[in-house]
């Protein structure tokens, strides 16, 4: 490493001189420091050249140090177009550059910017496409020639998931605005989460000057990090970005390897400005970066950024810059500012009593070197992008260029907000933004630090009056400042090579030439010239692209504008999108009486249910006992998180007949009625029990992971319909058991007085409204009714759900005389396959009709309606191609698992959707697709089990249990 480069202590924020990390770069080996990025560990070794241009193939060396830009994309083992300037150094990490043939150093296509003259823009739109079928010819060597990175095809994805977070405020950007903001909104007692892009918090005061000794940011920094990062009320996510905005403050904010869902009541967007290049001849060169890159790599990194400094200057930053390079030991030979004087006077006086010369009205007309900055042309300005014929040469190996700042302004566009542009005073405002949004700091056009930090407080003040919340100290008065836009930081070379977007290698001629052309919208000049397309998206070129445009059409900036802002703000990989996602995580009233009882819990849906109770190693032997108990005596299970809907009103039954395939316009009050429902294509999605408990009153249950899914169906339905009907989800309002067994009447009837229970007044399928009596003599509201998915006499008993553990002691007490027992899913899910009791989802996909189910018996042939009838009839009209079937096997046999395949000869023929061992029956049983030609009961089909072994199986007649109901039915 190369120490001139390395500046001493207090200098370096991030890095850790007590860490060392050897690393590669193209071959060569190098080390830095923990905390440095690639890039700024380059430096470090005196290591400027990066990558390769898109186009050109010209050399080109960080531009921003903040990774607003793509002059440092670098391929690292596992991924292509790593910004090497975000990027944190690993030790042992291998390295390469991108984009160039032969060695970065001496790239051999580093020759097709000699031709740059045959290659105008849009060249390829008039090149490639003729004679007809030549594109096929050319795109292979377009496609090797771009060499955006190799992709590892043998690399292993990593772990990346999603992750919902809700907050009162959501502050985004982490300088002194968005900090100044959260503190105020945190003391106000709003839940804030403050989001910042960078590993650190502070933003500009963390790197940049704002007075001439130096103080002042340091500071302000540390008393502003004192209180946030100990403030309860703050929730800081640093190393993340806000990727986009979307309704209601909707956020996507991609953390590491987790893509965060935020929904914000309130949000301040203190996202800051981006520094703009100058332009001129060969401003791409390696030596040339923006005044910012070259504060951070000393503020932050502790790297010496050259040896002898040029700084061009649009405002009063650059002298305050010039200061700090001075200050870590880089001669600065010259300060050339654009304007005619700087707004503060004292900054001259400070730099010439250090022996820095100043020109004003002057700017930088050619940068001069080959691989890295020699030396600049220093020429007068004489006119509105015109420079003097003569000039002189100052050398140097680094020039800080800064024309200005534009507000990082693509959140609030992509929230509705206008982009204004004043051409007098070269100022950007925003307007237009919905409300519950607001912009603070320099994204607001505020730039003096006293105005960032009053316009923290009065969009913090805002928020906080919002959410109803009493404010704090009202925030102060705002100050007079200083532009600090150039309004024409253009200067045109004769021999071109004068950048305006660097990602795209275009130049001041290729924006004109496309107005030429007849592309006089700038969002035509971008789609004509890609301009602002790379990965950058126009964070430095939008503004130049927009002033050329102007002028080029006798129109000013702010009836140009510039080219929308879509999300995605940076590159999201797929991982982000594709990651593993968090569900809602529910449990049902009588939860903790699982936990209690010893149950095995496990997922359904959304909830957690019991699958059985007992310990895990005797999984099979509690669900064998249970499913015993509950065939002989009484068994008792949760089934809270069936979905429940209340259809109530006029229409109720009119809405049920269209919506499922039975009939329920003339069921009785006190029934109730399989429910099968199907989709516009025929296919079965949903099925459930529907009770009438009153003419306007219907409660329907759905499965618990189709719940949610068939009442937006009920919703999206009735939109069109209009029906007077109101349908209402009370899934989570009520706590439901259901008690089956030969003793559940009897359990039942010791705690319900008010309803008759015998066969005769309480028939299978009948539904009733009673009291039950808990423990404490007090009286539970109660839903009976009368199903069977278990095939055993039982009642479900559905009750609100804060009475949900009453019940279950209630009936727990009362069933002791009976030996009751608690039973679980999985148990259950024995109970329904011995029933023959097909399971949604699980025994059908998502190409299931209900003749392929034997589930015709529930569709009401005389309706003139119900959605998916007429799909059902063109289904019903062909040969099927499958049946789910039953089907047994010998206890002792090999036993198929969900999803083995069926076979006919050597083909596929469908697949096992259920088996278990069944010790009522003394068999393995299951249901499975099959061949039409397979599905009569005695054949036999081969089924492929595990380590590939065939086993016979023999079609059986469903039910496999209880063929005429009579257990049920008693």
């Amino acid at each position: 490493m190369s120490a001139a480069n390395r500046l001493p202590a207090p200098l370096g924020l991030l890095i850790d001189r007590n860490r060392p990390l050897s690393f590669d770069f193209d071959g060569k080996p190098y080390q830095g420091l923990a905390g440095d990025s690639i890039a700024s560990a380059l430096l470090a070794n005196g290591r400027w050249l990066l990558s390769r241009s898109f186009k050109y193939h010209r050399p080109r060396g960080p531009l921003s140090m903040a990774g607003q830009d793509a002059n440092s994309l670098v391929q690292l083992p596992d991924e292509p177009n790593v910004l090497a300037d975000m990027q944190p150094l690993a030790a042992g990490i291998t390295v390469a550059g991108q984009n160039y043939a032969g060695s970065l150093d001496k790239d051999r296509d580093a020759l097709l910017g000699h031709f740059s003259r045959f290659m105008p823009v849009g060249f390829y739109y008039r090149s490639f496409y003729k004679p007809k079928g030549m594109w096929k010819v050319w795109e292979p060597i377009i496609r090797k020639k771009a060499g955006l990175g190799v992709l590892n095809l043998d690399f292993q994805p990593q772990y990346h998931d999603k992750a919902f977070l809700f907050t009162d405020l959501a502050v985004i950007g982490a300088g002194p605005a968005g900090l100044c903001a959260a503190l105020a909104a945190a003391n106000a007692g709003a839940k804030v989460l403050l989001i910042e892009q960078q590993s650190y918090l502070g933003g500009s005061l963390a790197w940049a000057r704002f007075d001439i000794d130096g103080q002042r940011a340091t500071k302000l920094r540390d008393e502003l990090l004192a209180a946030v990062q100990g403030h309860a009320n703050i929730h800081i996510l640093k190393d993340a970005v806000c990727n986009a905005w979307f309704t209601d403050h909707f956020l996507p904010v991609i953390h590491g390897n987790r893509l965060y869902k935020v929904r914000a009541r309130q949000c301040i967007v203190a996202s800051g400005a981006f520094d703009q290049p100058v332009v001129f001849r060969n401003n791409d060169l390696p030596g040339v970066m923006l005044t910012s890159a070259a504060q951070r790599l000393i503020k932050l990194y502790a790297v010496k950024p050259g040896q002898r400094a040029v700084l061009l200057t649009g405002n009063d930053d650059g002298y305050l810059a010039a200061l700090d390079l001075f200050d870590a030991g880089v001669e600065v030979a010259a300060l050339i500012d654009m304007r005619a004087q700087p707004d503060n006077g004292s900054l001259v006086t400070a730099l010439q009593t250090r022996g820095i010369p100043c020109h004003a009205s002057s700017t930088v007309y050619e940068a001069i070197g080959e691989q890295h900055l020699q030396a600049v042309e220093l020429r007068r300005i004489v006119g509105e992008g015109e420079v003097s014929a003569e000039g002189m040469r100052v050398d140097c190996d680094l020039l800080c260029m800064s024309a200005g700042y534009m507000p990082v302004y693509q959140l609030l566009c992509q929230a509705g907000g206008k982009l204004a542009y004043d051409d007098d005073s070269a100022a950007f405002s925003l307007g237009g933004l919905p409300g519950g949004l607001q912009v603070a700091g320099s994204v607001n056009g505020r730039h003096a630090l006293d105005n960032v930090l009053c316009d923290g407080a009065r969009a913090a003040a805002a928020a906080v009056a919002a959410l109803g919340l009493e404010a704090g100290a009202e925030a102060g008065e705002f100050v007079a400042e200083a532009p600090v836009n150039f309004p024409w930081p253009i200067f045109p070379h004769p021999k071109g090579k004068d950048f305006v977007d660097f990602d795209e290698d275009l130049q001041v001629r290729d924006i004109v030439n496309a107005t030429r052309h007849g592309y006089r919208d700038v969002q035509l000049v971008k789609r004509f010239s890609t301009v602002g397309m790379g990965p950058s998206q126009g964070r430095h070129s939008a503004l130049p692209t927009a002033r050329l445009v102007a002028r080029a059409t006798g129109r000013n900036v702010s009836e140009t504008g510039v080219t929308t802002a879509r999300p995605p703000f940076v590159a999201e990989k797929l991982a982000h999108v594709a990651g593993r996602g968090f569900d809602p995580y529910r449990q049902t009233a009588m939860h903790r009486r699982h936990l209690e009882l010893g149950a095995k819990m496990m997922p359904a849906g959304i909830w957690q249910r019991p699958a059985y109770y007992g310990k895990p190693e005797a999984r099979e032997a509690c669900m064998q006992a249970e499913a015993r108990h509950v065939r002989e005596k009484v068994g008792l299970i949760d089934v809270s998180t069936l979905g429940g809907l209340d259809v109530r009103g006029p229409d109720a039954a009119e809405l049920l007949n269209r919506l499922y395939t039975f009939a329920f316009a003339k069921q009785p009050v006190g029934r109730s009625r399989y429910a099968l429902m199907t989709n516009e294509h025929g296919v079965v999605i949903d099925d459930g029990v529907c009770a009438r408990f009153a003419d306007e009153h219907f409660y329907v249950t759905a499965t618990t992971s189709g719940v949610d899914r068939i009442y937006q169906q009920m919703l999206k339905w009735n939109a069109q319909w209009r029906l007077n009907v109101d349908i209402t989800n009370v899934t989570a309002a009520l706590a439901a058991v259901n008690l089956a067994g030969p003793d559940s009447r009897k359990v039942l009837e010791t705690l319900c007085s008010d309803v008759e229970l015998s066969a005769e007044a309480f028939p299978y399928l009948g539904v009733r409204s009673g009291t039950l009596t808990s423990l404490s003599g007090a009286g539970i509201p109660a839903r009976l009714l009368r199903v069977g998915f278990v095939g055993e006499l039982g009642y479900e008993i559905h009750v609100p759900a804060r009475y949900g553990e009453a019940l279950w002691d209630a009936l727990m007490e009362a069933g002791k005389a009976f030996a009751i027992r608690p039973f679980g899913v999985e148990t259950q899910r024995l109970l329904r396959l011995e029933k023959g009791h097909v399971i949604i989802s699980q025994d059908t996909d998502g190409m299931t009709s209900p003749a392929e189910i034997d589930m015709t018996w529930a569709i009401a042939r005389g309706k003139p309606f119900f959605v998916g009838k007429r799909s059902v009839e063109i289904l019903e009209a062909q040969p099927l191609t499958r049946k789910l079937v039953g089907f047994s096997l010998p206890q002792g046999s090999r036993q198929p698992l969900e999803g083995h395949l069926v076979l006919k000869g050597d083909a596929i023929s469908g697949n096992v959707t259920s088996c278990e061992y069944s010790q009522t029956l003394g068999q393995i049983i299951g249901l499975a697709y099959c061949a039409v030609d397979q599905a009569s009961p005695g054949q036999r089909i081969p089924i492929r089990v595990e380590g590939g072994e065939v086993v016979q199986a023999t079609v059986v007649k469903l039910p496999f249990f209880d063929p005429d109901n009579q257990r049920q039915e008693l």
